[in-house]
């Protein structure tokens, strides 16, 4: 029987507590052009003006509670993200369900960016980083950032090809409405 880590409303598994990363170029989405050899997302979409909209759509993003309210299911082993933090993201539903283990490479509480970062581990369908940071700019307008790159590391991602990218796009798509919902509800 496996004991689950409870941390509030999430609980984190700790059969992924001691996988390795399962790709070298750590921190990359930090920085342009992002590695070659990956499929590439970046998805940038305005979601609201000023602080309060800032402000709740960054501790959506951290808490992750706009993974949640997107319909994945999130196990982590802290609360809110901080560099470290290890990850289990449930992708599909039921017994489709696949888990896809990933640990916190980068965090930003600053005032006009908040998010975090976080890189596949060994078990991961797929090999790469993702970040996903919310922005206030000079102007006050709020924007979601998705900055990914990945390849399929699965027998089923490599079969799903050029698929993989599409749904990606989509979850990226997805996640900005709810963020944009959630933090205009605050």
């Amino acid at each position: 029987m496996t004991r689950l880590i409870s941390t509030g409303r999430t609980a984190f598994d700790p059969r992924y507590a001691h996988r390795a990363f399962n790709y070298a170029e750590r921190n990359a989405t930090e920085h342009r052009p992002l590695p070659a050899g990956y499929n590439h997302l970046h998805l940038r979409t305005r979601i609201g003006s000023g602080r309060a909209v800032f402000e709740a759509a960054g501790t959506a993003v951290t808490t992750f509670r706009a993974h949640r309210a997107s319909g994945m299911l999130v196990r982590a082993d802290h609360g809110a993200v901080r560099p470290g933090t290890r990850v289990v993201v449930g992708i599909g539903f039921g017994p489709l369900r696949i888990s896809a283990p990933c640990q916190v490479v980068r965090t930003a509480y600053d005032p006009g960016r908040t998010g975090f970062a976080y890189g596949t581990l060994t078990g991961h369908p797929e090999s790469g980083e993702e970040s996903f940071m919310v922005i206030r700019d000079a102007d006050d307008t709020v924007w979601f950032e998705v900055t990914a790159f990945s390849r399929p590391v699965a027998w089923y991602t490599r079969l799903a090809g050029p698929l993989i990218p599409v749904f990606q796009r989509g979850y990226a798509r997805l996640l900005s409405r709810t963020l944009r919902r959630l933090a205009a509800a605050a």
